[in-house]
């Protein structure tokens, strides 16, 4: 049995430099790309629970981390990320699927 990989967006604003590095540290082996605080990142189920179980650790009060699903179809361009929808008229779909913080 494989495991399915999810693409997600992963972001987060931690104003501790050492716990944005260990932020950085625990979403590196995930991440395909991303800059600074934002980063791309293919999970299994039991991979982004671990994220969101550790991530938390990692937050001071005025800190915040969110998890988005992306669609993996979509295709790159020049560093934008866009939609290719089957219809025309169909709206630009993002699932949140966890924000931590207050």
């Amino acid at each position: 049995m494989t495991l399915q990989r999810q693409l997600y967006l992963a972001a987060y604003d931690i104003g501790s430099d050492r716990k944005r590095a260990a932020a950085l540290d625990l979403l590196r082996g995930y991440a395909t790309g991303g800059q600074k605080s934002v980063h791309e990142v293919w999970l299994t189920p039991a991979e982004k629970c671990a994220v969101l179980a550790d991530m938390p650790h990692l937050l001071d009060t005025d800190d915040r981390f969110a998890l988005m699903r992306l669609d993996p179809r979509a295709r790159t361009l020049g560093g934008c990320r866009t939609w290719e929808s089957p219809a025309a008229n169909r709206p630009q779909r993002s699932i949140s699927h966890r924000l931590l913080g207050p």
